[in-house]
Parts: structure tokens; C-alpha cells; sequence
């Protein structure tokens, strides 16, 4: 579903290709252009790097954002994400989808790890996100060990300022995906003493 609405946008894009424009995916789709897992989904998060700039991210939009006609035949639109919004760790885990890319001549796509994806879950961790969550955890692609070590430097990372107030609703979050989900007791994660 993801390779050939990445395909059409490369084959229409009438921007700059000097060098290949990186694109990140966060979220649903991240899983499923890297596991078996499929479920339907209106949108590809793509994470803003230095890439794209003002004019790449406007000409993505306006070639396969909402309303547009890809977005009509796909029934997939390309949105935008804001590095700081995000509840990552603090080098999140990038990883390039070879099979894609060899058939790209303007970007270079690449998904962001399980385990990172399932992190970045915890912050809003609506139905569709512990759905995601949970499909992760059924085929063994999320170590508890990891998700905690992955967990904790993301925590580093919105401890540092007013994202922090929420911090303990993620750590619940955790605590369910753990009690619930990988069925192992709660680790004890520390916050800042101010919150």
C-alpha cells in the first residue's frame, strides 16, 4: 500500500532532485512498511528533518497531502510532524527501506523501529495506538528490556522543560502495555522531583 503511493509521489514530483530528499516515517505506517502487520490508516507521518525545508515540505503537501488528488486514490495522505512533538528518544532508530529506495529517484525513505514507534505510541496511546501496540507485542518484536531503556531516554528528553508536566501519564501508559500487554511487572521509572 505505503511502496506504490511512495512510487507515484517520486514518479510526479516536480521539485528539486539534486540530491535524494530524506523522508522519515513515524507511526502505523513505520510498522507496517517494516512488518507483516497491516491496518487501515488515513495518513503517513513524515518526521521534519533538515530535508525538508519550506519548499519541499509545501510541494509535498500539495502533491499527496489532505484533499489531493493521490490522497483520493490512495486513500493516503503525507503529513507533516514537527521534530519536537514527538515522544522520542534522544537518536531515535532510523532504518532505510532498501527495496523501496531502489526504486526512488528523488527520496530516500526510511522507518523509524519498532520499538521507538511503540514508545512514541505511549504519548497519546488512543485505541488505534495500543491496537498497533499490541500487534507489535503479539509478533515479539518489542523486548521489554529495550522498550524500557528506550523508554527511559525519551523521558530524558521532555524532562527538560514543560512537556515534562505529562511525562507520568506516558509512564502509566507504560505500565499497562507491561502489565497488560507483556504481561511482566511495572518497572519503576523516575521523573524529575518538580513534577
Amino acid at each position: 500500500m505505503f511502496d506504490l503511493f511512495f512510487q507515484e509521489i517520486d514518479r510526479d514530483w516536480r521539485g528539486s532532485r539534486a540530491t535524494k530528499i530524506e523522508l522519515r516515517l513515524l507511526g502505523s505506517a513505520a510498522l507496517m512498511l517494516q512488518t507483516d502487520y497491516q491496518r487501515g490508516t488515513k495518513d503517513g507521518d513524515i518526521y521534519q528533518t533538515a530535508s525538508i525545508t519550506e519548499d519541499v515540505r509545501d510541494h509535498l503537501l500539495a502533491l499527496a497531502g489532505k484533499d489531493t488528488p493521490l490522497h483520493e486514490r490512495h486513500r493516503i495522505y503525507l503529513d507533516i510532524v514537527t521534530s519536537g512533538l514527538p515522544f522520542l528518544p534522544h537518536q531515535p532508530r532510523w532504518l532505510p527501506r532498501a527495496t523501496l529506495n531502489a526504486t526512488l529517484t528523488t527520496f530516500e525513505v526510511e522507518v523509524l523501529d519498532v520499538v521507538d514507534v511503540v514508545v512514541s505510541k505511549l504519548k497519546r496511546f488512543h485505541a488505534n495506538d495500543r491496537s498497533d501496540v499490541k500487534a507489535m507485542v503479539d509478533r515479539e518484536l518489542v523486548p521489554h528490556e529495550q522498550l524500557v531503556l528506550r523508554f527511559r531516554d525519551a523521558v530524558d528528553v521532555f524532562s527538560g522543560d514543560a512537556r515534562a508536566e505529562d511525562l507520568p501519564r506516558y509512564v502509566a501508559n507504560l505500565h499497562r502495555v507491561e502489565r497488560d500487554m507483556l504481561l511482566v511487572p511495572e518497572t519503576e521509572i523516575e521523573l524529575p522531583d518538580w513534577i
